[in-house]
């Protein structure tokens, strides 16, 4: 089956519907759009294992990946579903009146937050579950109560219309209106810049490149009125490494970093690709290198991020020295000094790769650190002697999440995740994409003065 993209016509049809659903969809009580969600995965696991072949064959990834994963969308869906069914989630706030207060009496002032309105998202092309479909953009945008017009990543067109079938059914079984959830097709970016523009799409969710979501971000910023894009873009993930913690187990620190840099080919937003350590302990490096040179190089999602990543390493070559010693393209790790660096070596490179920093000592350690951009994670190995105030803050200046003595790339689905970070890690600093809290994305507060 061909999946062509949607002509401007049928994605005006689907922003109409997703208006015409809205003044609906938006007043339903909390236990019904939590019932609706849990139809969902329900659907989901319907699908049984013709999501699981399907998502495989598109995405190259293995089997147990996708069925974690599956396990995974199913599980954030029950967890907004359960966030929804406490009242507390819209943070209420009623200040009662003081009619008799002098020299003005006091109004009754009531806070409480609704839906902004139909969002439209764009599904990521290394999580084909996860961060697609019914992946956290969708779900937390539905919790909220506003409807969403999904535009199917390119990458797994099929995987998608069985997730979207599988939604478009709960709809059905829930008496909602159609138009709350809708999926288009589209490789080109003239159906994203279409979706983005339309006036009547009131927020965006994105998770993808920096190059994409700045683009959106752009757009949405120039129409009449404004909205908000909530891109997750680009990311290298600083992992400072310290001396005493390195002589603990060199080792195994080594094998866990390279496992970390290598999971699912380093197809990983959160992958750790830079390391910044002391010149004095530059020989952890060959370590991590002949834990590097051990580990295939895996199947990439597309060609074209197979390509990307071949250019991106022998970019590299010409920037930095290259320590591991298979012919790329393979899991790789360059290294440089920060006195001298080029800035072309901090770039990402979405892969199996990893540049590492050589400082003199930690006060150059935080002053590279501070000239860094924004960062999805940070991660300190160090004891907790050797970690210093003055290091933890400057890596908090520049990132969302924060570990200690752990690897990245693992998102928790929790309240207190935040997977997000200072531009150009995202587009808003102040959101989560993963976690209950991205619900926060798709409402607004209100006042209600002397209510009746």
């Amino acid at each position: 089956m061909n999946y062509t993209d949607a002509s401007i016509a049928e994605i005006d049809a689907a922003i109409a519907a997703a208006k015409a659903a809205f003044p609906i969809y938006r007043r339903i009580s909390d236990a019904k759009r939590a019932e609706f969600l849990q139809a969902i995965s329900r659907e989901i696991m319907a699908i049984g294992d013709d999501l699981i072949q399907t998502a495989c064959t598109e995405s190259h990834l293995p089997e147990a990946r996708i069925t974690g994963e599956r396990g995974r969308a199913t599980g954030q869906i029950q967890a907004f579903a359960d966030f929804i069914s406490n009242p507390a989630w819209k943070k209420e706030i009623h200040d009662p009146a003081q009619p008799d207060r002098t020299p003005l009496p006091k109004p009754d002032l009531f806070q409480t937050q609704i839906p902004l309105g139909p969002v439209a998202v764009f599904g990521a092309s290394n999580f084909p579950l996860a961060f697609s479909v019914a992946g956290g953009d969708t779900i937390s945008a539905l919790a909220a109560g506003c409807p969403v017009i999904f535009k199917a990543h390119p990458a797994h067109p099929k995987t998608g219309n069985l997730v979207g079938g599988a939604i478009s059914k709960a709809v059905t079984s829930c008496g909602l209106p159609q138009g709350v959830f809708s999926l288009i097709h589209g490789a080109s970016h003239a159906v994203g810049s279409h979706l983005v523009q339309h006036p009547d799409i009131q927020a965006v969710g994105f998770t993808g490149s920096y190059r994409g979501g700045k683009a959106l971000y752009d757009l949405a910023v120039r129409r009449p009125h404004p909205i908000p894009v909530y891109a997750e873009m680009g990311s290298v993930n600083p992992v400072v490494l310290l001396s005493d913690k390195i002589a603990e187990n060199p080792a195994a620190l080594a094998a866990g970093l390279a496992g970390s840099v290598c999971m699912g080919v380093g197809q990983f937003c959160t992958n750790p690709g830079l390391l910044i350590l002391q010149k004095k302990d530059a020989g952890f490096l060959d370590l991590l290198a002949a834990e590097l040179d051990k580990l295939p190089l895996g199947t990439f999602l597309t060609p074209g991020i197979s390509d990307a990543y071949a250019a991106g390493v022998s970019n590299l070559a010409q920037h930095s020295k290259k320590l591991t010693s298979r012919d790329l393209p393979s899991p790789a790790l360059f290294v440089a000094e920060a006195a001298t660096i080029n800035r072309v070596v901090l770039e990402e490179v979405f892969g199996p790769c990893t540049v590492a920093i050589l400082v003199e000592d930690k006060a150059e350690m935080i002053s590279f650190i501070e000239s860094l951009e924004g960062q999805l994670t940070g991660t300190i190995h160090g004891t907790k002697a050797e970690i210093s105030e003055e290091l933890v803050d400057a890596l908090l200046q520049k990132v969302g999440r924060l570990l200690f003595n752990g690897f990245p790339t693992g998102v928790e689905v929790s309240g207190a995740m935040v997977h997000g970070g200072p531009f150009p890690a995202t587009t808003d600093s102040r959101s989560t994409s993963v976690g209950t809290q991205a619900i926060y994305r798709f409402v607004r507060m209100v006042c209600l003065q002397n209510r009746l």
